[in-house]
C-alpha cells in the first residue's frame, strides 16, 4: 500500500525544492494529485482492478513513464518528468535522490483552470474558431498516432461487441434504478443490430489504419485553451481502453459537449474535424460510439451507489447523474441515420407541438411549425396574438396554402441535406396530407402520420390555459375547436403502417416508446 507518512508529507509545501506557499491535495479514483503552487505532482495508488495494476513500485514507475511518453505527444510543455520520492538516512521523505525509493510521481506545470475549455463553454467564450483548431489539433494528433499490428485488433469487431455486452452485463443490476427498463433494452437492441449492419464498415476502418494510439479520456475537462491548445491526462493504464478507432475520440468527446448542454459547439467540432481529417466515414460511426460512452459513464457513476460511504443526498445525486447519462445513450441510439418526413396531425390542443418536439429530440429531428411560419410572414414574434376569425385573416385557406408550400420547400430542402424532419401542423385536409405523402415518395423517403387525439374536456383546459399564459405560437381558441373539428377530414388516405395514433390524455410516453421503436427499427 501507499506509505502511509507519504500523503501527509507531500501536503506540506516545505517538502518541495520551490517552496509553494500553499498545497492542494485532490484524490481521484486511481491518484493521489498535490498542486504545489505552479508545479503538480501525481501518484499512482497502490491498487489493482479488473482493468488496472498499480500494486507493486516497479509497476507504478512504469506507468508513471507511460503518462509522461503519451501526454507528451498533446502537452510536450506541460509533462515535465517522473521524479523519485526517497527516504533518506534520517527517515525524511525527499525529491533528491536517496537511500531508499517509496514510490513515483509524475511532475506537471499546473494548467490554468478558467482556461479549461468545459468553463469557456459554460461562460460563451468558444466560438467556432476555438472549437476548429481543437478539431484540427486532434485530427493532426490522429493522423500521427502509431497503427498497425497489435492496435489494429482494438477495431476487431468481436472486440468491440465484448466491450458493449460487458456494459450490459455489469448495468443489469441498475435497471430501474439508474437507467429504465425499456432504455436497457433499446440500447442492447440499437448495438446488436448496428454492429451487425455496420460489419463491413469496421473491416474497412481496421484496413484504412483508422484504428489508433488514441487519447481514449478525450473530454472537456482535459482541454486547456491558452496561447496553445494543451490536450493531456490521456488513458496509459490500459491500452485496451485507449487503442481504437479515432471515431471513438472524436464521439467521446462531442458526448460530453452535448451532455453540458452545448450541441451547437459539438456539430461545429465534427464538421472541422472531417474538414481537417477528410474522414466522412466516421460520421456513420459517431451516435455508437457516443451511445457507449454516454453508457459507460452512466455505469461508472452507477457503480459509486455501492460506495457505504455514500451519503443519501450523495446517492440521490449520483442516481440523477448517471440516469442523464443513459438517457443521452438513449437518444443516441434512437438518433435516425436516414431522412424520414413525419408529419404531426390533429386538432388544435390535441398535444401535437410537444409530440413534435419530444420524439424531435430524440430522432435528431428538424421541426417546421407552420405555427411559426405564419406568424414569421407576417412579421410577427411568435407569441404575439392574432385572434381572427375561423379561416379569416392570417388564417384564410388562402394564407395557409402558402404556409404549407413554405413548409413543404423547407422540408425538401432539409430532407436533400440528409435530416430527418417534423412537420407540426393541423393537416386537417386530406390534399395537405397527400401532398406530403407525394413529397415522401418523390424524395425517396420514409413516410409516417403522427395523429394526436385527445379527449375535448381535456382540450378545452389546454386551450384556455394557453390563452391565460400566452406563451404558445398557436392562436388555437376553445371557441374555434368545434368548427375545425367539423372540417378535418378523417385520415385514411395512408397505409396503416404509415398512420400512428397517439392519445395525448394521459401519459403518452409508453406509446412514444414505440414510435420510436417502430420508426428506428424501420430504417
Amino acid at each position: 500500500m501507499t506509505h502511509p507518512r507519504l500523503i501527509e508529507t507531500m501536503k506540506k509545501p516545505d517538502f518541495y525544492p520551490h517552496h509553494p506557499a500553499e498545497v492542494e491535495f485532490i484524490q481521484t479514483h486511481i491518484s493521489y494529485v498535490f498542486i504545489a503552487g505552479d508545479i503538480v505532482y501525481k501518484v499512482k495508488k497502490h491498487l489493482q482492478f479488473d482493468f488496472l495494476d498499480f500494486t507493486s513500485l516497479e509497476k507504478r514507475k512504469f506507468y508513471c513513464e507511460e503518462e509522461l511518453r503519451l501526454n507528451r505527444r498533446l502537452a510536450p510543455d506541460t509533462y515535465l518528468d517522473v521524479v523519485a520520492i526517497s527516504r533518506d538516512s534520517q527517515g525524511n521523505f525527499t525529491l533528491d535522490k536517496g537511500a531508499e525509493i517509496i514510490d513515483y510521481a509524475v511532475r506537471m506545470k499546473k494548467l490554468p483552470a478558467d482556461r479549461m475549455l468545459k468553463t469557456l463553454l459554460s461562460k460563451g467564450m468558444a466560438d467556432e474558431k476555438i472549437m476548429d483548431a481543437v478539431a484540427r489539433k486532434i485530427a493532426v494528433f490522429h493522423q500521427q498516432a502509431q497503427t498497425g499490428g497489435h492496435i489494429d485488433e482494438m477495431g476487431d469487431i468481436e472486440n468491440i461487441r465484448l466491450n458493449n455486452e460487458e456494459n450490459f452485463a455489469e448495468t443489469t443490476k441498475y435497471i430501474n434504478v439508474t437507467v429504465p427498463e425499456y432504455q436497457y433494452k433499446f440500447i442492447r437492441d440499437y448495438v446488436r443490430k448496428f454492429l451487425t449492419a455496420k460489419k463491413a464498415l469496421f473491416a474497412k476502418r481496421v484496413a484504412g489504419h483508422k484504428i489508433r494510439d488514441c487519447h481514449g479520456d478525450l473530454h472537456l475537462d482535459h482541454i486547456c485553451i491558452t496561447d496553445d491548445i494543451v490536450i493531456f491526462d490521456c488513458i496509459e493504464f490500459n491500452e485496451r481502453f485507449r487503442c481504437g478507432d479515432v471515431a471513438e475520440d472524436v464521439a467521446f468527446l462531442t458526448m460530453d459537449i452535448d451532455f453540458n448542454g452545448f450541441p451547437r459547439h459539438a456539430d461545429d467540432f465534427v464538421q472541422s474535424y472531417v474538414k481537417y481529417s477528410g474522414d466522412a466515414d466516421m460520421l456513420t460511426l459517431l451516435n455508437f460510439y457516443r451511445c457507449y460512452y454516454a453508457y459507460v459513464r452512466g455505469k461508472v457513476n452507477g457503480f459509486r451507489l455501492a460506495q457505504k460511504e455514500v451519503t443519501k443526498n450523495e446517492r440521490a445525486e449520483i442516481t440523477k447523474t448517471a440516469a442523464k447519462y443513459f438517457d443521452l445513450a438513449y437518444t443516441y441510439a434512437a438518433r435516425l441515420d436516414q431522412p424520414v418526413l413525419i408529419l404531426t396531425a390533429g386538432l388544435m390542443g390535441s398535444g401535437k407541438s410537444y409530440q413534435a418536439r419530444t420524439l424531435a429530440s430524440r430522432f435528431g429531428a428538424e421541426v417546421i411549425r407552420t405555427d411559426i411560419l405564419r406568424k414569421e410572414s407576417f412579421r410577427m414574434e411568435p407569441t404575439d396574438r392574432r385572434y381572427e376569425d375561423f379561416g379569416r385573416g392570417i388564417y384564410s385557406d388562402d394564407i395557409s396554402l402558402l404556409i404549407y408550400n413554405k413548409a413543404f420547400d423547407l422540408a425538401e430542402q432539409k430532407i436533400r441535406q440528409g435530416k430527418p424532419v417534423i412537420i407540426d401542423a393541423s393537416f386537417k385536409r386530406r390534399t395537405e396530407r397527400q401532398r406530403a405523402l407525394d413529397l415522401a415518395r418523390n424524395l425517396g423517403i420514409r413516410f409516417y402520420i403522427l395523429e394526436c387525439v385527445c379527449p375535448d374536456d381535456i382540450t378545452k383546459r389546454r386551450l384556455e390555459r394557453r390563452v391565460r399564459e400566452n406563451n404558445n405560437a398557436s392562436d388555437g381558441r376553445w371557441e374555434l375547436f368545434q368548427k375545425q373539428k367539423d372540417e378535418f377530414d378523417a385520415i385514411d388516405e395512408v397505409p396503416d403502417d404509415c398512420h400512428i395514433k397517439i392519445d395525448t390524455s394521459a401519459n403518452p410516453e409508453i406509446k412514444r416508446q414505440d414510435i420510436i421503436r417502430k420508426i428506428k427499427w424501420e430504417e
